[in-house]
């Protein structure tokens, strides 16, 4: 029977779905412009790497109102039909791949009586959590209202690029950033953050205003290549992620480890690998993951950065693949929650989100210290 797999996410406390051939990005929540004659569930407009991108929240789309926007929620941005939209969640999960079998229709609907079922495609199960599956064909028309306004968006922003130094120049400079720069809300406009994070600090709202300008940058401006990185793809939890292939000396199982006192969390031990002496490293705690025990028999990465060699504790050791750097979206899923400073970029594997790390600085600027006097 023909399976689908579905990218799963949350919000609030309810599990949510969609098809995961449908996901183009997922990245952090940035500054949005606000658009007053937006429909009711688009919360704003992003200027995604020259392109205007509608955003939408399904609090509004049920006609609820918004309970607030954090720092930690991310936009899974999706493509349908042509026409490109993001999604505001609190947080995405894993993909899971269903078939036709396990997925109820209509007649367990009773179930989320808070939600609007006209957008639900059908819910599922998974373990205790009951998951909802969107139906983008629902979201579709709501989007195509829209058109007119992204099109006069996109061509204020293609004047702006195409004149930079025309009147904008002239105006004094105001007093903080308008949201998004090129996007300019009409000035009575109540802001982004008036609208959907009124208890943000400043601090917060400067971080939101800088994935917004990251966000902005094109794909040009990045200074892609069409270099091909070969990579290990390990897996840390429910996590994946690749290792620079050149900087991989071998795979091994921990078939016995000597413990080192008085030494840091991240020095798991010492192995003896054919009459060389290797400590474990786990670099799980620089990710911001969980530190389960290692044990004996567990899979290991020993790699070498300069002069540095040593055993990575993994979860699983996938395979090796060729990722062009063309494809691995410049900006991680999460800049500042999962160890931004050591990830180099994030690409799909498997339908699944692939975390590509910078061994070099994990080891140089992590803290890592391989020392067996420490």
């Amino acid at each position: 029977m023909e399976t689908k797999q579905y990218l799963t996410f949350r919000l609030h406390k309810l599990q949510y779905g969609i098809e995961a051939a449908l996901v183009q990005e997922i990245f952090s929540l940035p500054e949005l412009t606000p658009i007053p004659e937006a429909a009711v569930d688009i919360i704003g407009l992003l200027n995604f790497r020259g392109q205007i991108v509608p955003i939408m929240h399904l609090d509004l789309l049920q006609d609820h109102p918004v309970k607030g926007c954090n720092l930690s929620d991310s936009v899974i941005l999706l493509q349908w039909e042509g026409l490109q939209f993001g999604m505001v969640v609190h947080q995405v999960n894993e993909v899971l791949e269903l078939n036709a079998e396990v997925i109820e229709t209509q007649s367990s609907y009773e179930l989320f009586s808070d939600i609007d079922t006209a957008f639900i495609l059908g819910n599922t199960q998974v373990d205790t959590d009951n998951i909802v599956l969107i139906d983008p064909k629902i979201l579709l028309p709501k989007l195509n209202t829209l058109l007119p306004l992204i099109w006069d968006a996109q061509m204020q922003l293609d004047g702006t690029a195409v004149y930079p130094n025309s009147e904008n120049e002239q105006q004094p400079e105001q007093n903080g950033s308008q949201p998004n720069e090129e996007l300019q809300a009409p000035k009575n406009l109540v802001s982004f953050y008036n609208l959907y994070c009124p208890n943000s600090t400043p601090e917060e709202r400067a971080i939101f205003r800088q994935r917004a300008n990251n966000l902005r940058q094109t794909i040009e401006s990045l200074n892609v290549t069409n270099e091909v990185m070969p990579l290990a793809v390990i897996g840390l939890g429910n996590e994946y992620f690749g290792l620079d292939l050149e900087l991989v000396r071998e795979f091994t199982d921990i078939v016995n480890f000597t413990p080192i006192p008085c030494c840091p969390n991240h020095i798991v031990g010492n192995i003896n690998l054919r009459g060389e002496i290797v400590t474990l490293v786990d670099i799980r705690k620089v990710l911001n993951l969980p530190t389960p025990p290692v044990s004996v028999g567990s899979p290991a990465v020993v790699v070498q950065v300069d002069d540095i060699v040593a055993g990575l504790p993994v979860d699983r050791v996938l395979e090796m693949v060729s990722l062009n750097s063309a494809d691995m979206n410049p900006l991680p899923t999460n800049f500042f929650e999962m160890g931004g400073n050591y990830i180099r970029g994030t690409a799909f594997f498997q339908e699944r989100m692939l975390t590509v790390l910078d061994l070099a600085k994990i080891f140089i600027q992590g803290g890592l210290a391989v020392d067996e006097q420490a």
